[in-house]
């Protein structure tokens, strides 16, 4: 954070003898960090008025000093009451509750909550700071599951608001309740009800720090159910709006982190890298929850790329901040080969999360984990559940992940011809969202389907599409992946062998066992059973170390 200093004659007069006066000139201009040296200045000089102190608070905040913040408010708190301005003092109480309450103090936040209504009720008359003070039991009400009180709490805020002409209730009301159809399941009228509170965001009509909570949350909410359209969009009327001020680091961080994401899908790692790690880095200064979400984005990122030890340490510090590592920590394991442990994680989260919402961030992993393990009854089930939730929330992205997840239990299970229409519906979709390592690892799938089928020279071009893909992200376990699959291409006849049984048996002569056959090969590992009692038969053989002889001995391999 720069130093302040102090303007030049050209700049409005004596601001070194007046910083009071120059600090809210710059909150005017929104130059955070300089208002904030010069209101403390001042309030070294003189105590300030509540006012003052509340714009000094707002400083503090949007800067990331999360102490100083509430310290200051609290400051500000005391000052209304002695001045006899309860209604304001009620509204600082407010702004601590909440924060108090994002920190997860409850019962410290329930305290100023508390002192905040009972000023609010002495003064036996409707004001904003009712409807205010509504907020935090809606929220806690919505994510409670109390939906029905959550949706009658935030119509009487609006009613409050619209009463008293207070456009920050109406549209955080207002917010809640877009919040709240989506909990129901009702994504559409959900979003588009946050379509029309973001409408007045970025109209600029409501506060700074309205303005800034508003745009966190219905990002998260796009995000939660696939929106990524929509989350591109607001993501990026947010980025415009922190880089007026460059100052702010507190919606900057959370910009920052949803920025990543989407860079992430489309592509571009490198630059996705680059914003996680800039969170990263002022990590002292924002939230411990935006730290997190950047150092798990930088975690899954690594593990992309195949720096499977910079992923651990990331997932670790994305732990160590509060947030939960998975899917990303057990496909890491999956990378590393440690299957059981990465199938007991994945079964253990989705034994704890009830939130379908929340229940479709781990299903794709799971599919995936529970095929290389080998259990396709229980992939079946999480691609059914994937589908299912796909149709309810109308996500083109959720539609491509269950119609990833679909095919790929299809091949596994050895319908070639069901995997192919599955893996088919889902790339266009993926084209769509412009996620190319998704499409990607589609085509490798469309590849081993056609192989399956005896098409060569089919599966040949979808794996080498893919591999330049992932040639091009730096994705160099997947690259590597096709690499081999491309170099065990099936001979066009061997001793009545199919392509499928000639490809297994060159994993088998390589010293691989069943199940790591069938990972390589996405397949189940009974399916590989089946494919080397085959072999054993066609050849005439009764162990894995004579078929390789005699793969050798007749050039199979």
């Amino acid at each position: 954070m720069p130093e302040f200093e102090p303007p030049t004659a050209s700049d409005d007069a004596h601001p070194v003898l007046d910083p009071l006066a120059h600090g809210r000139r710059c909150c005017e201009r929104r130059a955070w960090a300089e208002a904030y040296e010069a209101l403390r200045i001042a309030d070294n000089t003189a105590e300030l008025e509540p006012a003052d102190l509340e714009q000094l608070a707002l400083c503090a905040y949007l800067l990331g000093l999360d102490a100083e913040y509430l310290k200051t408010l609290e400051r500000a708190f005391h000052a209304y009451v002695e001045s006899g301005k309860a209604l304001k003092a009620a509204r600082c109480g407010f702004w601590i509750g909440l924060r108090l309450l994002f920190r997860e103090e409850a019962a410290l936040a329930s305290g100023w909550l508390g002192r905040a209504q009972r000023l609010v009720d002495a003064e036996e008359r409707e004001c904003v700071e009712q409807g205010y003070l509504l907020l935090p039991r809606i929220e806690q009400q919505a994510l409670g599951g109390e939906l029905d009180a959550a949706w009658s709490g935030a119509v009487r805020a609006i009613e409050i608001g619209e009463r008293l002409g207070e456009a920050d209730l109406i549209a955080t009301a207002r917010h809640v309740q877009g919040r709240i159809h989506i909990l129901r399941g009702e994504v559409r009228q959900g979003l588009s009800l946050l379509d029309e509170v973001m409408v007045s965001v970025t109209g600029g009509e409501l506060s700074i720090l309205i303005t800034g909570l508003i745009y966190c949350s219905v990002i998260d909410c796009c995000q939660l159910v696939y929106a990524l359209d929509r989350a591109r969009e607001w993501t990026n009327a947010l980025a415009a709006w922190c880089e007026q001020q460059p100052d702010m680091v507190t919606f900057s961080g959370v910009c920052r982190v949803h920025r990543a994401e989407i860079l992430q899908l489309r592509g571009a790692w490198a630059d996705a890298m680059t914003e996680a790690r800039r969170v990263c880095e002022r990590s002292q200064a924002i939230s411990a929850q935006t730290t997190a979400a950047a150092c798990y984005r930088e975690a899954e990122l690594h593990r992309l790329c195949g720096d499977f030890e910079a992923a651990e340490q990331a997932y670790g510090r994305a732990s160590e901040h509060g947030q939960e590592p998975q899917p990303g920590l057990s496909l890491l394991r999956l990378a590393q080969g440690r299957i059981d442990v990465a199938a007991r994680s994945l079964r253990r989260i989705l034994t704890e999360t009830g939130d379908p919402l929340l229940r479709a961030k781990f299903l794709p992993a799971y599919v995936e984990i529970m095929l290389a393990h080998g259990d396709v009854p229980a992939a079946r089930a999480g691609s059914a559940e994937l589908s299912e939730l796909a149709k309810r929330l109308g996500s083109a992205v959720l539609d491509a992940l269950a119609a990833h997840a679909e095919g790929s239990v299809d091949l596994a299970d050895g319908d070639a011809h069901a995997a192919l229409r599955n893996l088919r519906r889902a790339a266009p979709l993926w084209q769509q969202a412009e996620a190319s390592y998704a499409a990607a690892r589609g085509r490798v799938l469309i590849g081993l389907a056609c192989r399956a089928l005896e098409d060569d020279e089919g599966a040949r071009l979808e794996l080498s599409a893919a591999g330049s893909v992932f040639e091009k992200l730096g994705a160099l376990p997947d690259a590597r992946q096709v690499q081999s699959l491309l170099a065990a291409r099936p001979a066009p006849a061997a001793h009545g062998l199919t392509p499928r049984e000639l490809e297994v048996l060159r994993w088998i002569a390589s010293g691989k066992s069943n199940k790591e056959v069938a990972r390589a090969l996405f397949l189940s590992e009974k399916t590989v059973e089946r494919h080397v009692s085959n072999i054993f038969q066609k050849l005439d053989v009764r162990s894995r170390t004579a078929a390789t002889a005699h793969a050798y001995e007749h050039k199979l391999i």
